[in-house]
């Protein structure tokens, strides 16, 4: 482990326990407590994916996994809002570097935050777009500087732009305080990320703050990092809060389990042959998905790092360990829930309020069960969607 690595991942270790004392908070407020969001800006955890030419640490994908999930162990919001943020960040590689520190400078350093549309369009105009549009899901947003909507782009005549033979997309960003935010973000989980609507109409956004998503052609910085598309990043952080909120629930289980006498037993459910059994397999299937996700990520970082290209079966291989590590984490999770018994229900507890927040993750795009099949179509020679690869 390199010492980045480790004063990285140490670093987000030593801040759970204040993440762990705002959890109540985070869940009433819907959205992380500003001293916690101070305490992310100083501990630099908003500038992991950044470029080190702008003062971000620029983490290989492997260490912004276990910070992820250092973070989860503590609280899946706080977790889910850092990974989101620093996906959005990697648009600093496709922004040329004067406008990147316009939008990720200042003090605290810049936030962008987005979501994906529920209508758009970007109507062409001298020297950049007319965006009007909606946009949900945009975890994070309470704390941005900046939000971003992609759009279809559309000439001044009405007719869509093509681009290879489709139309274009842009995501197009600009200042937060000129959005309208819609609180909307009342969930059963994941409650502290402040997943809101936002919308505007009719503004303008000059050309130079707007960018073709993973288009390499359009990268101004060049790095290994930034060879990877977003959503390999979203994907891999996203199941590093899974394997966050496995590993608490788990580890909170053992330790009930070794004090609590079920009603109806004369002994302590760690003393039950079945409780013992199913402890070790929940053990092996984290840990085995642990290891398959980041060893895969260590192994493509170190073969990017060599070629300066992330192929189709590079990003497959993400994918299915990813997928693998949520699905894993969330039947690890349901197990410790089980296994805690009527204690798991009641709100004075941690087990209700992550069984809530695993399964809010298991419902997200990256949670989905057919990616499974796309990576089937792969390995068995079908042409598989690279939309979400």
């Amino acid at each position: 482990m390199s010492d980045l690595t480790h004063d990285t991942v140490e670093r987000a270790r030593a801040l759970a326990p204040q993440i762990l004392a705002e959890a109540d908070e985070i869940e009433r407020q819907r959205r992380l407590p500003d001293p916690l969001v101070t305490a992310l800006h100083e501990g630099g955890f908003f500038r992991m994916l950044l470029p080190r030419s702008l003062g971000g640490a620029e983490l290989d994908p492997s260490t912004f996994v276990q910070v992820t999930e250092a973070i989860a162990r503590a609280d899946a919001s706080a977790a889910w809002v850092i990974c989101q943020t620093n996906g959005c960040s990697m648009t600093a590689a496709y922004l040329r570097p004067e406008v990147a520190r316009t939008i990720f400078g200042g003090e605290p350093a810049g936030v962008l935050a987005w979501g994906p549309p529920s209508e758009s369009k970007a109507v062409v105009e001298d020297g950049g777009y007319r965006l009007t549009g909606s946009f949900n899901f945009g975890s994070g947003s309470r704390h941005a500087t900046w939000l971003g909507g992609q759009a279809p782009i559309v000439e001044a005549d009405g007719t869509p732009r093509r681009r290879n033979g489709v139309t274009e997309r842009r995501t197009l960003l600009f200042p937060a305080g000129r959005a309208t935010m819609k609180d909307v973000w009342h969930v059963i989980g994941l409650r502290g990320t402040g997943s809101d609507s936002f919308s505007v109409t009719d503004l303008f956004v000059p050309h130079e703050h707007t960018f073709a998503r993973d288009q390499p052609s359009e990268r101004h910085y060049q790095a290994p990092l930034y060879c990877f598309p977003q959503g390999s990043l979203y994907a891999s952080g996203f199941a590093g809060v899974a394997m966050g909120i496995a590993r608490s629930m788990l580890a909170d289980f053992v330790a009930l389990a070794s004090d609590k006498t079920p009603r109806g037993y004369s002994r302590a459910l760690r003393e039950s042959a079945v409780t013992q059994s199913r402890v070790a397999q929940a053990e092996a299937q984290l840990g085995a998905a642990r290891v398959y996700l980041l060893s895969s990520l260590q192994e493509i970082w170190a073969a990017v790092g060599r070629s300066g290209v992330l192929g189709l079966d590079q990003r497959v291989a993400i994918r299915l360990a990813a997928s693998h590590a949520i699905q894993q984490a969330r039947e690890v999770a349901d197990f410790a829930y089980h296994g805690a018994g009527g204690t798991a229900v009641f709100t004075s507890n941690a087990f209700e309020r992550r069984f809530r927040d695993i399964h809010t993750v298991s419902q997200q795009l990256q949670g989905r069960d057919d990616h499974f099949e796309n990576v089937g179509k792969f390995l068995l020679g079908v042409p598989p969607d690279t939309t979400f690869l």
